[in-house]
């Protein structure tokens, strides 16, 4: 189990809270079955998952094992995705902290995803 401050998970909470608001704004501007408007889905999705998971509330029930394997894939391609970004971000600029924090958040959400994963996996 990983153990993150209060401090850590605020931040991380924060930066799922905008990202799921900001996915959520341009899902819309996709059509249906394209691979963009799939990919979003997933991506929010996912995102619920790692949110709830930082809150430590008890909605995480309401997702299965499955659906939780399914969140780590859009999760490391925000990693993935933010970390190429950020090697080419001036240090000291704003583009740089914003993809800082959200490198952080999502290593947060993808280490909580696999505990989860985990935890269900000695249940059984």
């Amino acid at each position: 189990m990983n153990n993150y401050t209060k401090e850590e998970l605020k931040e991380a909470l924060q930066v799922v809270s905008s990202t799921i608001k900001n996915c959520e704004k341009i899902h819309p501007k996709f059509a249906e079955k394209t691979s963009q408007h799939t990919l979003l889905k997933n991506r929010i999705k996912a995102l619920y998952i790692s949110q709830s998971l930082i809150q430590n509330d008890n909605t995480i029930d309401k997702y299965t094992k499955e659906e939780l394997e399914k969140a780590i894939a859009p999760v490391s391609s925000v990693i993935s995705k933010s970390e190429k970004a950020f090697l080419n971000a001036r240090e000291g600029t704003s583009t740089h902290t914003r993809l800082n924090k959200i490198i952080n958040a999502m290593n947060i959400s993808k280490a909580l995803i696999a505990d989860e994963i985990n935890k269900r996996e000695l249940l059984l």
